[in-house]
């Protein structure tokens, strides 16, 4: 395998610096950001280069690199610093985690970083710069389409559509053949009784402080 460059300095890259390192036995020599963002010279003991200065240092036929980013523009950004790397050359590999149950039949797509605890069913086809943190279920025949970032402990029962670019927040829940539209993003604890149009956005209310403070509650 070539040694690894990881795109990102965030807390995301150094998680994914771990888990290559740790769990899929990665040589890990550098971190890579624009050249702008560069505010110090190493990350986990590695250098930092500037992205435009890549290729030169790190060439594409002697290293593969890595995107670790998060969902910041709705996953607009990871996907294009994705596609930039692809255009310089290089392979980016897919971490997934020993930890996690995939039983799938079809290959996972590339710069996928699926987590532990993660339970992909059969016949899940999953795409390209795909998120899985770690905890999800994602039943049977689903198909999650590139550039989607699925947080924690969401479920995705069978037969489900999720388009490209949608974030689905903690403890999400989607019903059984459900298509969820492109760039949505269902927030924390929302549950989809019904297909989303593209660019939905459902956001459940958080719970209300109760007027009682902590200090007059008994047997706490």
């Amino acid at each position: 395998m070539k040694p690894l460059v990881i795109f990102g300095t965030s807390q995301i890259a150094e998680l994914a610096h771990f888990y290559f390192t740790r769990d899929a036995d990665r040589s890990v020599v550098a971190f890579t950001v624009d050249g702008a963002y560069v505010t110090e010279a190493t990350n986990c003991s590695c250098p930092v280069v500037p992205f435009e200065e890549l290729a030169e240092r790190f060439p594409a036929d002697e290293h593969d690199v890595f995107v670790a980013l998060s969902y910041a523009s709705i996953n607009k950004l990871r996907e294009h610093k994705f596609n930039a790397v692809q255009a310089l050359g290089y392979d980016c590999p897919s971490y997934i985690s020993s930890r996690a149950t995939v039983l799938t039949q079809y290959p996972i797509g590339k710069n996928c970083f699926i987590l532990e605890d993660n339970t992909i069913q059969p016949f899940v086809r999953i795409g390209h710069n795909v998120t899985l943190w770690s905890g999800n279920h994602i039943g049977h025949h689903s198909v999650i389409e590139d550039h989607a970032f699925i947080s924690s402990h969401v479920v995705v029962s069978g037969n489900c559509y999720i388009e490209e670019g949608c974030f689905l927040g903690v403890n999400s829940t989607i019903r059984d053949n459900m298509r969820i539209g492109k760039r949505s993003v269902l927030g924390v604890g929302a549950r989809i009784l019904e297909d989303v149009a593209p660019e939905g956005v459902y956001m459940e209310k958080s719970t209300e402080r109760s007027r009682v403070p902590s200090s007059r509650l008994r047997g706490l």
